[in-house]
């Protein structure tokens, strides 16, 4: 299939873990009754963007949010690529996307590698360290669409990472994540288009809707770049649903007509990694 509709969700994201799992749910089949075949739900989409929160809502793997995820991509007959929730193992808790077939079965599992640890002065501090461990493997998932390179957020803006999926095999990488209203209107449309440029893949990042009430205010502008860095779709602030379509004959064309991966000079340097997921 050359030709797949994308949903990227955008959900206003409350305190209440029951009703933020009632309101994906029903987004994802929403999104699908319109024809979606992956769907991609937003950074931390059980729990408030807070650290506070993050050890209370943290689940193991198989767990209620996990095997609810498996239902409704098995439901829907969609390749699910599930936001992202904190996970506990070990005694350290995890910002981490899973990934699911149209089976339901999981096929991917990736924790965010690059925490977001900033403290921008006068405008915000948020330390995920103070309560996240960091994962360590590359993400990349076979699926009937072509193979899918998966971060989260702050993993976008290290070009390293997506040039290991793309040397993986990935046509598209998917990023939920929450910039917030410091870093999103400075740098998250420009960050998106060249990494869609840079590895000449579809590029989608899905955010939580905006929420001017909650501590951390998410940007939102959810959004599916083309691999020529141009905007396909893109949400506003507001809760709602993102479609659109990637035709992965156009990673191909671009790739050829624009050869900048066969141009990389391996005789001067190269990226290597060990562990892959």
């Amino acid at each position: 299939m050359k030709t797949i509709k994308i949903a990227l969700i955008q959900m206003c994201v409350k305190e209440d873990k029951t009703a933020n799992l009632e309101k994906a749910e029903k987004m994802v089949a929403e999104a699908a009754r319109q024809g979606a075949k992956i769907v991609v739900l937003p950074e931390m989409f059980t729990t408030p963007y807070q650290n506070d929160f993050f050890p209370l809502y943290a689940e193991v793997c198989p767990g209620h949010t996990t095997d609810r995820m498996g239902q409704w991509a098995k439901k829907n007959e969609v390749c699910l690529i599930g936001g992202s929730i904190p996970e506990k193992e070990n005694g350290k808790i995890f910002n981490t996307c899973f990934v699911f077939d149209q089976t339901g079965q999981m096929i991917g599992r990736h924790r965010k590698m690059h925490l977001f640890d900033i403290d921008v002065k006068g405008a915000i501090r948020f330390m995920e360290s103070e309560t996240l461990s960091p994962g360590g493997t590359v993400t990349v998932c076979d699926t009937p669409f072509g193979r899918i390179g998966v971060a989260i957020c702050f993993d976008m803006r290290f070009p390293e990472l997506m040039r290991l999926m793309v040397d993986a095999g990935a046509q598209m990488i998917f990023i939920p994540a929450a910039f917030n209203m410091t870093t999103g209107p400075a740098h998250w449309h420009m960050t998106a288009r060249m990494r869609a440029v840079d590895n000449q893949v579809f590029f989608g990042v899905a955010s939580p809707a905006r929420d001017k009430n909650a501590s951390y205010v998410a940007f939102g502008h959810s959004m599916l770049c083309d691999p020529w860095g141009r905007i396909v779709a893109e949400a506003g602030a507001q809760e709602c649903i993102v479609f659109a379509k990637a035709d992965l004959q156009k990673v191909e064309d671009i790739r050829e007509q624009l050869p900048l991966l066969k141009a990389r000079r391996k005789d001067v340097y190269t990226l290597k990694h060990v562990r892959m997921d």
